[in-house]
């Protein structure tokens, strides 16, 4: 049976300077609008299950309430030069709004915010910046982050509360300040549960990993079989596709009878790491990419277009957390996960954005 956790998705946005408007998902209570929305891509498609399909879907559910034209265009490699081209193409065909879901898309809209100021642009897991992650946003370019760290804790702390023993790692990508959130937050999720829930839930310096890209599956698939073998009852990967490697690696070992998981991350993963009818994909630490990119759509068709500003997504704004299904988690860990989640969202529980004190 699946099981849901959390409240449905609010639409507010906590902005930096602004605390913006909640949107509205009935198109029969909003105008038809003539904004022409496009989505640029470059590693993946709109099907990637991550970044790029959950920008696409916020896109779709604009379409359905505001009449939007949306496109995609995916670039031909990774490079700036290749997102520049596309933004020129949605330029050239008259395009008012062109999304970049990614931290690689911060230094071509960067440039595009200049030479195209009659476009807006939004730039999500970044900040429009020339090189230095320093953010230098003009009027036409709104930026949105995510807080990781929060959505990582409740990821550990649903994990410990479900196993209630073993040893948990991590495998991280590149040591980017996002995917080091992400670690912190999921070590506090677990240390939260062995000290409030009973749980015994080890951590292990040595099992905590980056392996310094986002790429590479086979190194993921490698270093999750060494951590699995020394141990380890469950992996956190945030690591693009390394963590595909992960999910080969959990699945080929949970159909031999090994009782071994994976927590994903960013999106929803769990068909990602299905055998069978089974997944081995325990539960996913998730930004809600949708919910912003709709409702950063939802204020350029308002006129409120929010140029110049990061806006920061998190609990209190049900802009992270982990999916609405978790078909491997159980009513009472739900229930659980639920407590701790609205005593974070009044405040009650703090997460730390930095690692004083935790698995560098």
């Amino acid at each position: 049976m699946k099981k849901r956790v959390l409240s449905s998705i609010l639409c507010g946005v906590l902005a930096v300077t602004a605390l913006v408007g909640c949107g509205n998902e009935d198109s029969s209570n909003v105008a038809e609008s003539n904004l022409k929305v496009g989505l640029v891509t470059n590693i993946g498609s709109i099907d990637d299950r991550s970044f790029n399909q959950g920008a696409w879907e916020g896109i779709t559910q604009a379409e359905e309430a505001f009449g939007i034209e949306k496109k995609y265009l995916q670039a031909a490699g990774e490079t700036d030069a290749d997102a520049l081209n596309e933004i020129a193409n949605f330029n050239d065909a008259g395009f008012d709004l062109v999304v970049g879901a990614g931290f690689q898309f911060g230094t071509p809209i960067h440039e595009a915010q200049t030479k195209y100021p009659d476009m807006k642009f939004l730039v999500i897991d970044s900040v429009a910046h020339n090189g230095d992650y320093v953010a230098d946003m003009k009027e036409n370019t709104v930026a949105v982050m995510f807080d990781e760290h929060e959505a990582g804790f409740l990821a550990g702390l649903a994990a410990a509360v479900e196993l209630k023993e073993g040893e948990a790692g991590f495998i991280g990508g590149m040591e980017t300040d996002a995917v080091k959130r992400y670690n912190w937050g999921y070590q506090q999720g677990i240390q939260y549960a062995n000290e409030h829930y009973g749980t015994n839930v080890t951590m292990n310096a040595s099992h905590f990993i980056y392996q310094g890209t986002f790429t590479d599956i086979a190194a993921g698939q490698q270093i999750s079989a060494q951590l699995y073998d020394q141990g380890v009852d469950v992996i956190f990967s945030a690591a693009g596709a390394v963590g595909s490697g992960v999910i080969k690696e959990a699945s080929e070992r949970a159909q031999k009878g090994d009782n071994v998981w994976v927590i994903g991350v960013d999106s929803d993963q769990y068909q990602d790491g299905l055998y069978g009818e089974k997944s081995v994909v325990l539960t996913s630490a998730m930004k809600k990419i949708n919910t912003a990119t709709f409702d950063v759509i939802q204020l350029a068709t308002e006129g409120k277009f929010p140029g110049g500003q990061t806006l920061t997504y998190n609990v209190k704004n049900d802009g992270v957390g982990i999916p609405e299904e978790n078909p491997n988690l159980s009513d009472d860990t739900m229930k659980i996960v639920n407590e701790v989640y609205a005593k974070m969202k009044a405040g009650e529980i703090t997460v730390a954005n930095e690692g004083t004190g935790l698995i560098a």
